[in-house]
C-alpha cells in the first residue's frame, strides 16, 4: 500500500512544468538579423537630440543598453504593459525570436552619449 503524498509535494509537481519554463533560457539573438529589424528603430531612436513633435518628449538612445533591459522593454510593448501607441505597435510585429536578435544587436552598440 502506498501513501498519498503531502499536498505540498502534490501542488510542487503539478507545478513543476510551469517553473522549469520559466527558468529556460531566453533565445539566443543574431545580432546580423537584428541589424535588419531595426532599420525603422534608427528613424527615431538613431537620431541626436531627436524629439518627437506631439506629443513632446525625449527618444531615447538605446545602442549600448544591456540585451537583457532591451528584451524585457520590447516584451513589455508587445503585451501592453508598457504604453506607447507607436512602440506598442512595433513590438506587436516582432517574435520573441525577433526581440532576441534586436537586443543582440542594439546592446552591440557603443553606447550613446
Amino acid at each position: 500500500m502506498t501513501r498519498p503524498l503531502p499536498i505540498a509535494a502534490t501542488l510542487a509537481l503539478a507545478f513543476l512544468p510551469f517553473i522549469a519554463a520559466a527558468q529556460q533560457p531566453a533565445a539566443a539573438g543574431n545580432a546580423d538579423k537584428g541589424k535588419q529589424l531595426t532599420y525603422t528603430c534608427r528613424g527615431c531612436h538613431g537620431v541626436e537630440g531627436y524629439q518627437n513633435a506631439y506629443p513632446t518628449y525625449h527618444v531615447p538612445k538605446i545602442g549600448g543598453q544591456s540585451a537583457q533591459y532591451l528584451v524585457n522593454a520590447l516584451t513589455e510593448y508587445k503585451q501592453g504593459k508598457r504604453k506607447h501607441p507607436t512602440m506598442q505597435a512595433q513590438a506587436q510585429s516582432f517574435s520573441d525570436q525577433d526581440i532576441a536578435d534586436i537586443a543582440a544587436y542594439l546592446s552591440n552598440l557603443k553606447k550613446a552619449k
